[in-house]
């Protein structure tokens, strides 16, 4: 069974650049371990598969509670390196959050997803996990 593993350590952080890099690429040189160091901070977790001493896939979440959702889980980030995509790591991570928020009581789960041709696979694997699309998501610049 493939291990999933929770960044604990300045070496956890560098192992998961590339996958988090392959949906972040902004977050290059010194930006990385600052924007990393900073959502680990803001009461958000990172979970990751390893192969080979290198994350191949990730999971950024956070934890929290509000008046809408009550004790929830928001998922900002699923990633998995283009060459090790197919093999079902982000089902696995999908999987351990889920197991995770039953563990610890979460009334929710929430993840927002970009919409074009891209994503569809992304898309697929969420809706097979019984996720529900449920609203539209509405941002302003600011």
């Amino acid at each position: 069974m493939t291990a999933v593993q929770i960044v604990t350590s300045e070496s956890d952080i560098l192992k998961c650049r590339s996958a988090i890099q392959a949906l972040r690429p902004l977050l290059t040189g010194d930006l990385y371990i600052e924007a990393v160091q900073k959502t680990l901070a803001d009461n958000r977790q990172i979970i990751f598969i390893e192969e080979a001493d290198e994350a191949v896939a990730i999971a950024v979440f956070e934890t929290g509670y509000n008046l809408f959702r009550g004790k929830y889980i928001y998922i900002d980030d699923l990633s998995t390196l283009p060459a090790h995509r197919k093999k079902g790591y982000a089902g696995i991570l999908l999987d351990w959050i889920m197991n995770y928020a039953k563990q610890e009581n979460f009334n929710e789960i929430h993840l927002d997803s970009g919409v074009n041709e891209a994503r569809t696979n992304a898309h697929r694997l969420y809706l097979n996990k019984r996720f529900q699309i449920t609203s539209m998501h509405f941002v302003t610049r600011v």
